[in-house]
């Protein structure tokens, strides 16, 4: 095996190989990305048996075809800290070695033999469908912060995904909560698609929003009872699913809250998170004080102090009610326009957070007790 290639397009494969391999893997062989040189193109594969990852490179300089297995981040640690851009000579010797040479540098790696390495073909071809990568990574991005980290309820590690029709449109939603927030958002598709409901782990979420971050184009996607596959030009994610029930989210939504908070939606991230500060491990809530079109925000912490500000809103009612300041921030911070929108029934029950600039996403936050 012998080839060359550049050192940006192995830099930004291998940084994504580093997300997918277990650090501290028991089998020696999962630390290890699979190399494969051919057809003029040099793939690269990384996987923990529950999620594989396969990046293509095309333009390779190839002397000569092969693969091998080597340590994904000891490779990605030499490449990252050569010259940006620069060309890469990879050569495998036969003493199984793997030589990396660049200007000046001349490294050799420990190679396992690529038989050893563990890779699933599967056909995915049933019931396939195509989504632009900006709108499913708008869908991740809306949902992700409130999965559960509750190992117990497995389940809800993860965003519920599934398709459903309303007045005739088909939409793909996206639902995740760890039973403090929620979150839904929707997208809407070009026709029905044959697609069953599914649970996507917390880390195929983290790396195919990585993955889509710096792509632009259609996302394949298509699913076979336990697993799911996503299909980028030159990147391939296939990942197990969460086997269990996603409750009925649809319930939880807050029915009848109509006390409407209105009000601009910098100044309430930038006075929630401002109030927040006093208290250090950010358990104390942020305490709302409304009364006719203001806001008093507050944050009383016995060791540290207390922080209060006022903002000028669009509110008719007088109510009292608490949050966590860090769930009012992740949710703030994922809304598009320069407004907000809160609605309250009473002290203890949720409120319910719109997008005025987006309709197909809302957000139930539970309020804090005391």
């Amino acid at each position: 095996m012998k080839f060359s290639v550049n050192q940006q397009d192995l830099q930004q494969a291998l940084n994504y190989c580093q997300g997918i391999v277990e650090k501290r893997s028991t089998l020696p062989i999962l630390s290890n990305i699979l190399l494969d040189v051919s057809n003029s193109k040099l793939t690269i594969t990384a996987t923990d048996l529950d999620l594989i990852f396969v990046h293509q490179i095309q333009n390779v300089e190839i002397l000569e075809e092969g693969k091998t297995t080597t340590s994904s981040s000891i490779m990605y640690d030499i490449i990252r800290k050569f010259s940006s851009g620069k060309k890469i000579n990879l050569n495998l010797n036969d003493s199984s070695k793997l030589n990396l040479e660049s200007e000046k540098s001349i490294f050799n790696l420990n190679c396992i033999s690529a038989a050893e390495f563990p890779v699933t073909d599967e056909n995915f071809n049933e019931n396939e469908f195509s989504i632009k990568s900006k709108q499913l990574l708008k869908l991740l991005n809306k949902c992700k912060f409130s999965i559960s980290n509750d190992e117990t309820r497995h389940y809800l590690s993860g965003i519920y995904l599934h398709t459903n029709e309303i007045e005739d449109k088909n939409y793909l939603t996206a639902a995740a909560t760890d039973s403090h927030r929620m979150s839904i958002s929707k997208i809407k598709l070009d026709k029905k698609i044959i697609f069953e409901p599914i649970i996507l782990p917390k880390k195929t979420i983290y790396q195919l929003c990585s993955l889509l971050d710096n792509y632009d184009g259609d996302v394949k996607i298509s699913n076979l009872k336990s697993k799911i596959k996503f299909e980028l030009s030159n990147s391939i994610l296939i990942s197990k699913l969460i086997d269990g029930k996603f409750p009925n989210y649809i319930q939880v939504i807050p029915k009848n809250n109509q006390k409407k908070l209105d009000l601009n939606l910098k100044s309430f991230l930038d006075s929630v998170d401002r109030v927040a500060s006093v208290s250090l491990d950010k358990k104390d809530g942020v305490k709302f004080n409304l009364k006719e079109n203001t806001l008093d925000l507050s944050v009383n912490n016995t060791n540290s102090g207390d922080g209060k500000e006022t903002l000028s809103v669009k509110f008719d009612h007088e109510l009292e009610i608490s949050f966590n300041s860090r769930y009012l921030i992740d949710v703030a911070s994922q809304l598009d326009g320069d407004r907000i929108e809160l609605f309250f029934n009473d002290t203890g029950s949720p409120a319910l957070i719109k997008d005025p600039s987006d309709f197909d996403s809302i957000f139930v936050v539970m309020p804090m007790k005391g």
